[in-house]
């Protein structure tokens, strides 16, 4: 269990996907927790349990909310087409704000796209490219992140930097006010554009012993203009925080 990777949180993160990446072993279960700070105003911080279960094949992988497979691996490359679920989600009955109880709900979804990620003696770069397969948003994430890994005999640590771009239209539909939504809440109509999102990670992992893992992640994320110029949205930034514990066979 060497990191977490988050795509899409967006109540992890603008836009957010969790996954636990295994590691030589090719099976690894366990369980984790999310906390997710909520950017909505008056909105409420989210608790999400998850399992672990990762197994990286040939072909194939499942690493936790995430799946792919490969159509290309090799020692330092793999690119793969993969398919994730994004936990992003805002329900009305949530907040606390009588104008936020007036809008529309918008839903979790899935995502798919491509995956790739280039290991070095430098570093680590991970990409990702998905759309919302699901006709939830038709949005579209990309995400971009360059990692380093520190061993420190059982426990490793692995700072990270990136971005994450969100399409125009997965802005619009978490964080759009359409006119009818504005005429019942009270809130100014809004439309925006797509944006970036730059943020920073850590990663600390402990190996227990042979088979047992824990780790800790978190990545600080600041909004993008489109995103906090939103009648809905009333931070500028926001904290995800993941731990989990894992086995592997």
């Amino acid at each position: 269990m060497n990191y977490f990777k988050v795509t899409a949180l967006s109540a992890f993160l603008p836009c957010c996907f969790v996954a636990l990446a295994a590691q030589a072993n090719p099976l690894t279960l366990g369980a984790g927790l999310i906390y997710s700070q909520s950017p909505y105003k008056s909105g409420q911080d989210r608790y999400y349990p998850f399992p672990v279960i990762n197994y990286e094949g040939d072909s194939f992988y499942v690493r936790s909310l995430q799946a792919g497979y490969y159509l290309w691996k090799d020692h330092q490359d793999e690119l793969s087409l993969t398919v994730l679920g994004s936990p992003q989600n805002f329900d009305p009955d949530d907040v606390d704000s009588g104008d936020m109880k007036s809008l529309n709900k918008r839903r979790m979804t899935m995502m798919g796209g491509l995956a790739y990620r280039h290991t070095a003696d430098w570093g680590i770069v991970r990409t990702a490219l998905v759309g919302d397969v699901l006709n939830n948003s038709n949005g579209i994430i990309w995400d971009v992140t360059y990692l380093y890994r520190f061993e420190f005999g059982q426990f490793s640590l692995t700072p990270g930097i990136g971005a994450l771009w969100n399409s125009a239209n997965q802005n619009r539909y978490y964080y759009g006010i359409s006119s009818d939504e504005s005429r019942r809440s009270g809130l100014n109509s809004y439309d925006p554009k797509s944006s970036w999102s730059p943020y920073l990670e850590l990663t600390a992992g402990w190996k227990i012993d042979d088979n047992w893992n824990a780790m800790l992640s978190g990545r600080y994320s600041r909004l993008g203009g489109d995103i906090k110029d939103s009648p809905m949205v009333d931070n500028n930034a926001q904290m995800l925080l993941m731990t989990g514990v894992s086995y592997s066979f």
